[in-house]
């Protein structure tokens, strides 16, 4: 029996209608919601009145809130640079060496994944203290010079809290390059070294390009990790000292329940939000590109 052209597609059609559905109920709604508030000056609890795109104006005329977004871009390079050179390196070396035991080590260093961040948090945050034992481990090996609180300094503490994030990070771009470079052909490394390639110049003509993918998805998720941390500064700094620490996410918090400005935090919620999308279409654009 023939079935008209059409149907095929009206069939597949109302097989996506419920997923579609329970996406626009929890997403699509939620981000309109928040869109809609933007555009209004509301402390949350009187009648909101018309600011139109006031609130995104203010993002960009506000002294604090141009920082936050710059401390945001800061983090990247703990929370997504440094974690993919870290990840790349072990990976290549352990994946070259053919270490015994790599099951073992890929549950160690994806570890930090598993624990909360809250947890992280706390955990750091004695680490970092004036009596903690970063500086006990300065004073032992005499550099006492150097020791301070850390998270209380206006010049360390933004660095201190991209520490944490690298350490969080690096296990699970680790993990991700380990699989991308299992899946690589031994016949190419065979040729490259027929060809008198050292470990460097296979590292750069081999496994590079053959884990861009993997490249890919680390950089995506390293950097929305970076872009819309929260939990880390609120229970480390608190934003402090000063604003030296405040990001983004932070700063709708801040705004929404502490100053009242739900429309101004709803601005920076979905300013934030166009961020990241922004920089993860480029990034997979990027990768798109480079495997073609």
């Amino acid at each position: 029996m023939n079935r008209p052209p059409g149907e095929p597609r009206r069939v597949a059609y109302l097989y996506l209608l419920p997923a579609f559905a329970v996406y626009a109920a929890f997403l699509l709604y939620p981000i309109g919601r928040a869109v809609q508030l933007s555009l209004y000056d509301w402390d949350g609890l009187s009648l909101g009145t018309w600011a139109g795109l006031g609130n995104y104006a203010a993002i960009v005329a506000d002294e604090d809130l141009r920082a936050a977004f710059g401390h945001a871009f800061v983090l990247m390079v703990f929370y997504a640079l440094l974690p993919l050179a870290i990840g790349l390196m072990l990976a290549a070396v352990l994946n070259h060496a053919k270490v015994r035991g790599l099951g073992f080590f890929r549950t160690v260093v994806f570890l930090p994944q598993v624990v909360a961040m809250v947890v992280v948090a706390v955990a750091w945050r004695q680490v970092y203290a004036s009596d903690g034992s970063l500086n006990a481990l300065l004073e032992a090996v005499g550099l006492g010079a150097l020791t301070r609180g850390w998270l209380g300094d206006y010049t360390f503490a933004l660095p201190a809290v991209g520490v944490i994030g690298t350490w969080f990070e690096t296990g699970l771009v680790t993990v991700l390059m380990l699989a991308g470079m299992s899946k690589i052909a031994p016949e190419l490394y065979e040729a490259a070294r027929l060809d008198g390639a050292g470990a460097v110049r296979e590292f750069f003509a081999v496994t590079l390009p053959s884990v861009r993918g993997e490249i890919a998805v680390a950089l995506t998720l390293t950097v929305i990790a970076a872009l819309r941390t929260f939990d880390l500064v609120y229970i480390t700094t608190e934003g402090g000292p000063g604003t030296s620490t405040s990001v983004p996410s932070y700063e709708v918090y801040h705004r929404a329940f502490q100053l009242g400005q739900v429309g101004s935090a709803a601005a920076i919620g979905v300013t934030l939000t166009l961020v990241i999308f922004a920089i993860s279409f480029v990034i997979n654009r990027f990768a798109d590109r480079s495997t073609s």
